[in-house]
Parts: C-alpha cells; structure tokens; sequence
C-alpha cells in the first residue's frame, strides 16, 4: 500500500493555494477566436459576389429622399423602378475606409474594450418584453425596477464586457419616458460600455444633453462617447427603413457608435438556403455601412449582420439550434475576411426555463460564434425564450459560460516549460504522482478556470446540502448581488441636475 503522506501534501497545497486567491482572470475577455470556419475561403468570394450583385442589379428599396440624395452624392445612382443601384466601387470604398478596430467606451476608462481583429467579447443585447420572476419562475410582464436591476447585476460580471438594456420597460407610458429612464438606468448602475436604442430620432439631442450633463459640459460626450446606438436602418427584404434613417443622421451627427443590426429571418425575409441567406443578409448590412459611410466617412459602426431563423413547421422565432449557430458563426468569418468588426447573435435560446435545452441552445451557439471569432457576440447573457424573456439567474450562468468559453478560445500553450519533461520524470521516478508538485500549483490558477455555480461535489455531498439545481445555486447568486451591490455612479449634484431637467422615473 503506497504511503499517502505526499497525497495530504499535495491536499494542504492546494488548499494554501485556494485560500490565497486567484492571482488572476486565467482567460479574461478579449480571447482571439478564428479557429472556427464554416466556410471557405472560395465560399467566401461567392458569397461577397452575390451581395455585391444584388446591391448593384437589384439595389436597396424604399429609399427616404434624404438619403436618396446623400448616396447619389457619394456615387450611387437611381433605377428606373425607384430603387437605388450601390456600385462595387462604393461599397468597396466604404469597406476600406471603415474603422477597422476601434473603442468602446466606458465611463470607467478601464473598462474600455477595443473591438476588431479576432477579439471576441460577449455582451447583451435584446429587447425582451418579459421577464422569469425571481419567486415564481413565470413569466411577467418587464418593468423599469427590472431594467435596473438588470444593470447592476450585470455590473459585477466579469465575462460580460458592454451591457444592452435587455428588456423593455412597459410601465413607460410614452415613447420618450422609455429612452430617457432607458438611458438613466444604463449610466446609474454601471461605467461598461453600454448600449441602447432611440425610438424617435428627436429623441437622440435632449439624451445626448443628458450624456453631456454627466460627461462635464456640452459637447464632453461627444468627444469620448460611452454610449453607442442599436439602430436597424435595413429592413429585409433589401430595403430601408425611414424612421430608422432619421436615427442614423442624428446618432452620427452628435458622434455616437452605431451598430447597425440586419435580422432577416430564414425562409421568411430571406431565402432558406444558408447560402443565399448569407447573401442576402451581407448585401443588407453592406447597404447600412455603405449608408454611415455616405454620412459621415470612417464613423465606427459595428458590422451586425445577425442571421436569425424560423422553424419552418410553424414560422416561429427559433434562437437555439445547428442552423442559426453556424449562419452566425459564418457570418461572423466574411465580417473578419472584410477586416470590419464584427457583430454577431449567439445564445438565443427558445427554452422558457432554466434547464437542459436552456444549457444545450446557449453553450453550442455561444461557442460556435466565438470559435468563429465574433467580435461582439450580442444576445450572449440573460436572455430566454426565443428573446422574448430575460432572466436574472440566466445573467449568472451566462456569465460564467462566457468564461468557460473564453478559457477554449485561449486554448494550448506548448513551450519547454509546459510540456514539463523534467517535472514527468520526477513524479514518476519519485512520489508517483502530481497532487502539490511546484509545476501544479503554479499553474493551478493561471491555467484553469474554476466554475463557482457549475456542481462537482460527489452525489452524496449533493444531497447532503439540499440537492440543489444550477438555477438555485443562480438565484442564491443574484440574491446576493442584488442585495448587496447598490452603486450610484453619479454624483450627487450631477443627479440632482438631471432630475430637475428630465422626467426621471427611478424605481
């Protein structure tokens, strides 16, 4: 029988090493995907030729004559049946004159992240009209209460680098209560990168006031903008969308980032074969960037071109599955192949609760648009129920799925030091085994990630303490969190001002 005085060694080692703390984040976000092509490179060119024909031959419908005369300008020229011809000269200049990386923002300078190349970061996104209630685990109707807390929950998760308001607040009893309490929810609980989204174009200046009022004066936010705009000015099939346009002109006139979001449907809004779907939606979200670039040359915009599909049987919404994790993935690999940042959709799940195709949907669509190098993977934390629902527990667990996720894009390093040949020789020659080796813990916290809600406790020690799902070991989480983490990231007399000027709502 071996002795197992070296195995209680090791056991106090690594005990020692626990109690210290993790020295650092083993795989933070920002890890370069890329390892993933659905495509090929041949796929690639036949894809972009096809876009590039339809917005040549085909062209954009339901042009607003503002923009009509802004593309003209920049040398698109109009067909006899109304529609407007974007040439491949065009295009391929807006192409090359786009920011190819730059900054998003956060009011805490550390937590800019800058978003381009193969870095891939998950986020929010979403507009969900409901919410999976805390104590019922039904669905309700969103509130205003839930958009905060929502941001301030998400303002302790290390894996989510930018926040989307995820829900709406439907106790808003107008258009302009909603953005103006949307944006305050989104600047008092968090200094991320955040994003929102304006209803109405007339809406964009009193916000930006408001931007202004906590940035230091008028013209401050302007100059290092911590906000960017979710704005979808294409509407499938090849078309443009008026209200949409009058957002874009004022969103780029006052600096803010855009990212201008294409969502056709498989089969609905554009063809159901992958392949033309892919066509379609690249000449749809070029059309948006060719449009920034008419604007306003080199503005940053965030290339998202989300393929999104329905289930064919019943033309519903369907945002877990094969198909939507790989059009996504690929879509993902042409926006890189372009060298334009990249916006993609991932972990849309159809599951109403927290279970097994909950984790099914979110964990393969996830990986796959990060193995593909998705620059910004939208929809990535909270959401449920085919983007209809959020969840707070579901923040909790996306969160630590993105860090799982992060931990296989950074994947092996191979060096004489990690392939150890001195240290396998003297575990085999010596005490047998690993277990509180100088090579083990010192790798035990750089190299591996340690889930906190995932279970990997022996059956019996399960039962021991209450049999507990995931979902109630989120929900003790958020509990927590929520009970805990109250920040006010504006000052007082900054707060006292934007309440006297706006019509604030605070739950």
């Amino acid at each position: 029988m071996s002795d197992p005085k070296p195995i209680r060694k090791g056991r106090s080692a690594r005990k020692k090493a626990r109690a210290a703390g993790p020295p650092m984040n083993p795989a933070p976000p920002g890890q370069m995907g890329g390892q993933y092509r659905p495509v090929s490179d041949a796929d690639i060119q036949a894809i972009y030729a096809t876009a590039l024909r339809l917005l040549s031959e085909l062209g954009m419908g339901e042009v607003p004559g503002r923009l009509r005369q802004t593309l003209e300008t920049a040398g698109a020229h109009s067909l006899s049946n109304g529609r407007i011809s974007l040439p491949k000269t065009l295009v391929e200049e807006a192409i090359d004159q786009a920011p190819k990386t730059f900054p998003l923002h956060g009011r805490d300078p550390a937590r800019t992240i800058e978003v381009g190349g193969n870095a891939v970061h998950f986020g929010t996104g979403g507009a969900a009209v409901q919410t999976l209630d805390r104590q019922t685990r039904l669905y309700r109707p969103s509130t205003l209460a839930d958009l905060h807390d929502f941001t301030r929950l998400q303002d302790t998760l290390t894996n989510v680098s930018w926040f989307t308001r995820c829900c709406i607040a439907g106790d808003m009893g107008t258009e302009w209560l909603l953005d103006i309490n949307t944006a305050y929810a989104l600047i008092r609980n968090t200094t991320k990168p955040v994003a929102t989204a304006f209803t109405l174009a007339e809406h964009v200046a009193p916000i930006v006031h408001m931007f202004d009022m906590l940035a230091g004066g008028d013209g401050a936010f302007a100059k290092r903008p911590f906000v960017k705009a979710h704005i979808s000015p294409v509407i499938s099939p090849m078309r443009f969308g008026a209200d949409a346009m009058d957002t874009v002109y004022e969103c780029l006139a006052h600096n803010i980032p855009v990212s201008c979001i294409t969502a056709a449907q498989a089969g609905a809004t554009a063809p159901a074969t992958l392949a033309g779907f892919l066509a379609q939606s690249l000449a749809e979200t070029l059309a948006s960037l060719v449009m920034v670039h008419a604007i306003k040359p080199g503005h940053p915009m965030v290339f998202s071109n989300w393929p999104l599909v329905i289930d064919l049987r019943t033309g519903a919404f369907a945002g877990g599955g094969g198909e939507i994790a790989v059009m996504n993935a690929a879509s993902a690999q042409i926006i890189n192949h372009l060298g334009l940042v990249s916006g993609v959709a991932a972990s849309m799940t159809d599951a109403k609760a927290l279970d097994a195709q909950y984790g099914t949907e979110k964990g393969l669509t996830s990986l796959a648009a990060a193995l593909a190098g998705g620059n910004l993977i939208y929809e990535s934390s909270g959401m449920t129920a085919a983007l209809l629902g959020a969840s707070f527990e579901a923040f909790a667990l996306d969160d630590e799925m993105h860090g799982l996720t992060y931990r296989i894009l950074r994947g092996v390093e191979v060096s004489d030091d990690t392939l150890d040949y001195d240290g396998i020789c003297g575990a085999v020659m010596g005490e047998g085994h690993f277990l509180g080796g100088p090579a083990t813990i010192a790798v035990m916290e750089r190299d591996y990630v340690y889930p906190s809600l995932a279970d990997r406790d022996t059956p019996k020690t399960w039962e021991d303490t209450g049999a507990l799902t995931s979902w109630d070991r989120a929900a003790a989480r958020v509990d927590d969190i929520l009970a805990n983490h109250h920040p006010s990231y504006i000052d007082d007399a900054t707060d006292a001002a934007i309440r006297a000027a706006f019509d604030i709502r605070y739950p």
